[in-house]
Formats: structure tokens, sequence, C-alpha cells
């Protein structure tokens, strides 16, 4: 039975909070910029009639700052289902990144409990030993995740479980 991590709702409301903070400070400027005659007043050389450092920020950024939630956005549309599937041989993070079970070398635990994360020591095709670290920051229901791949390497010996 294949126990599944969805990307962590941690992550998820991060990225929301990120896009509606540049929404609100892009509206924000702009109305200061372009329509609040007394912030327009302020920031203007009464010689020159020329804006100064402050109002020409509030002009020029709200664009960038809506490109910026456009990206941000975008990352969140692109990473909203990701997920890590812990199936019956193999440890899934994408179609092309998976880990057998057989490959794993070690899983240090030692830090799940305090800081929300493990690390598992494998190797890859050519032999390389790597390691992956998985944190509870990026996907949730790790508890379960962690204690299938404890239970299926528990029969090897060569599995450090710390």
């Amino acid at each position: 039975m294949a126990v599944v991590a969805p990307f962590s709702k941690y992550k998820k409301n991060n990225y929301k909070l990120i896009v509606a903070i540049l929404v609100i400070a892009a509206v924000w400027f702009s109305y200061d910029g372009y329509m609040r005659d007394g912030f327009i007043d302020k920031h203007t050389d009464v010689i020159s009639g020329e804006p100064d450092s402050t109002l020409n920020f509030h002009r020029k950024a709200p664009p960038f700052m809506l490109a910026g939630a456009v990206a941000v956005g975008g990352c969140f549309w692109f990473r909203k289902n990701k997920q890590i599937v812990a199936e019956d041989n193999e440890i899934v993070f994408s179609e092309s990144e998976k880990i057998s079970y057989d490959s794993i070398q070690s899983i240090d635990k030692t830090k799940f409990s305090s800081k929300g994360f493990f690390v598992i020591g494998f190797k890859d095709t050519s032999g390389a030993v790597l390691e992956r670290k998985i944190s509870d920051r990026n996907y949730d229901n790790l508890d379960a995740v962690l204690d299938l791949l404890v239970s299926k390497l528990k029969g090897d010996n060569s599995t450090n479980s710390n």
C-alpha cells in the first residue's frame, strides 16, 4: 500500500500570502503615486515641479510587484500538486526521481522530532552515495512515510536507522 505525503499547507499558504502582499502593495503604491493628491504634493519639489525618489518609486514599482505576484503564483501553480509517494518498492518524488529501497544506505531521523526533517542516504545508478533531505516544511504526512521507510528497511542489516 502506498503512502502519500502531499505538498505542505505551510508552503501553499506562504505562496498565497506572498502573492496577496505583492498585489496589495502594488495597488497601494499605485494609489499613492497617481491618485492621492496629498502624497503627490508632499513628494513633489515646489520649485521645479519634479517628483522626488519616493514618488518615482511609488509610480514605477507596481508593475514589478504585479510581475512578482504572477511569478510567485506560477511557481505555486506548478508545485501545488507535488508529492512524495512511498510505494511498495521505491519512494517516488517525481517521474524522473525515484529511489528504490534497495539503494537506500541509511536514514538519519535524529532531527525529525525537533527540526522536522530526515535525511536518506542512497546510492544512485552510477554507485555514488547521495543524500536527500526531506522536510515537513515541504510535505505533510511525513510521519507515515518515515514509518513505512523504516519498516521496509528494517530487515536490511546495512541500513542505519538512527
